[in-house]
């Protein structure tokens, strides 16, 4: 069975982990968000990546489910003292190691594909990871401070801001010029089953699709793709997805995820059980909705919703 999901950070790569045990014999293609991707000490930063990377490879911070396990921050603190920011960015000193190295590759005429495949050889993740694009394409967030409209950096609106303040409108910036990472159409032409983890369906996923051809290609694909919601309870499972819901017009529930997506693009839907009653209201859209638990409480739990996942792509295909 030939698997592609399109994936964000922690809650991607978590789901990834439970979908390799539920499938271990699957080919397993993930398109990676690069539009967290930030320019740091001189260095190219590429979160998502690396929080798949890690995770699947044994080596992330299991506590914060990013950045490595084991670190440390020395390189960080001597930078602080020298003045040298940000400091609201944490880089520990392993994880300076794979940006060290990354930027040297992209410097030394090397793409980001072949570079993601070259970090990959170390972590071994048992997926085969394309980032989106590889062209640059930063996600800029609109907000308004002391009367000022103003765009920053989505790391910064993430991280530094904790999404305190309303975010007025979220820009893919660079997305309507990029071109999909080689193999990225490929995979998703030839797969038999595509999936949506409960990964930011503003930030993460809406930003791979929002590279020319990507969401075409998922659409077009004939195989059954199927969603699991990143909305429980109308609340985020994780994070503050409903901060940049809210600047794209979408309410922070399950339904109306799903609905963002359209049945042109998903043919499937989980919701938790606690969502059980917005199952009605999917399927009224044309897409098939299922009630099942959600929780990424452990990897078996895990493992249970990308098998529900798979499930519920056989019973699209009929």
């Amino acid at each position: 069975m030939r698997i592609v999901v399109l994936a964000g950070g922690i809650g991607g790569a978590r789901f990834l982990r439970g979908l390799k045990r539920a499938a271990p014999d699957a080919e397993i293609t993930v398109v990676g968000n690069t539009g967290d991707d930030i320019h740091l000490f001189g260095l190219k930063v590429c979160p998502d990546l690396d929080t798949v990377m890690y995770t699947l490879g044994g080596g992330i911070d299991e506590d914060q489910g990013w950045g490595r396990r084991d670190e440390s921050f020395t390189v960080k603190e001597e930078l602080a003292a020298y003045g040298v920011g940000p400091e609201w960015f944490g880089l520990g000193d392993r994880d300076f190691a794979t940006h060290i190295v990354r930027t040297q590759m992209l410097g030394a005429g090397y793409p980001l594909s072949a570079v993601t495949e070259a970090l990959c050889a170390r972590w071994r993740p048992g997926v085969r990871l394309l980032p989106m694009s590889d062209d640059r394409v930063e996600t800029h967030v609109a907000i308004e401070t002391d009367g000022e409209r103003r765009a920053v950096h989505f790391q910064e609106y993430w991280v530094k801001l904790r999404a305190s303040v309303p975010a007025l409108a979220v820009v893919p910036v660079g997305a309507e010029e990029a071109k999909p990472a080689p193999g990225v159409l490929e995979a998703v032409a030839e797969a038999d089953v595509i999936l949506f983890p409960p990964s930011n369906p503003v930030v993460s996923i809406g930003t791979i699709l929002a590279v020319p051809g990507i969401r075409e290609a998922v659409a077009a694909a004939p195989a059954p793709v199927v969603g699991l919601s990143p909305i429980v309870g109308d609340a985020p499972v994780r994070g503050m997805a409903d901060k940049v819901l809210s600047a794209v017009g979408v309410e922070s529930t399950a339904a109306a995820v799903a609905l963002h997506y359209g049945s042109g693009l998903v043919d499937g839907w989980l919701v938790d059980g606690v969502d059980a009653g917005a199952v009605d209201e999917v399927e009224a859209a044309g897409i098939r909705c299922r009630a099942v638990p959600l929780m990424m409480t452990d990897p078996e739990a895990t493992a249970a919703m990308a098998r529900e996942a798979l499930a519920l792509a056989e019973e699209v295909r009929g």
